[in-house]
């Protein structure tokens, strides 16, 4: 069934045929679930113990989005690179795995959900100052893990053995060492 441009653009009519207020404001008590009257000033002071309060410093504790410092930052990246590649060992081997393996047995979506996180490291090691070529060096370990992922079954093989992430973390962390301590 098919809605006609006039559905669409037209005021919905409610089951009573009167048409909706615009804006969506409704009318009426307001209900919860055990089917209680609420105030409407009581609202505001229910949902208090869900604020968030950052802070104006910034600082992690308040803040995981806020301003890291250098070790913050590199710490940040190394514990997801393991968390994606190096988390877990399949019982009586000695083999290594993360979520990228896990998520990448998803069909096409976990493909692209773990490539948009190892992307996001590479943005991260950018942040940190890494230069193009170690940049470049990372995107191509990120694309070849994401291209081959594709492939089913024989794809999520391969990021168990490739390690993108972790490959990633040690251009970075070489190329770290080799700057001068400020």
């Amino acid at each position: 069934m098919t809605m006609s441009d006039d559905d669409i653009l037209a005021p919905h009519r409610s089951r009573s045929g009167s048409r909706s207020r615009p804006g969506g404001e409704a009318r009426g008590p307001i209900i919860d679930q055990d089917g209680h009257e609420i105030r409407p000033e009581t609202l505001d002071q229910g949902f208090r113990e869900f604020a968030f309060e950052f802070g104006r410093d910034n600082s992690f504790a308040g803040n995981p989005f806020g301003n890291l410092t250098r070790e913050q930052r590199i710490a940040r990246i190394e514990a997801i690179a393991k968390l994606l590649d190096v988390a877990f060992i399949l019982p009586g081997t000695n083999i290594r795995y993360g979520i990228d393996g896990l998520i990448g047995l998803i069909p096409v979506i976990g493909d692209i959900i773990t490539t948009a996180i190892s992307l996001w490291l590479v943005r991260e090691a950018r942040a940190l100052g890494a230069p193009w070529y170690i940049t470049a060096r990372m995107l191509g370990n990120v694309a070849v893990d994401g291209v081959v992922g594709l492939v089913p079954f024989a794809g999520d093989a391969f990021d168990v053995m490739f390690r993108a992430n972790m490959r990633n973390v040690r251009l970075l962390r070489r190329w770290l060492d080799k700057q001068p301590r400020i």
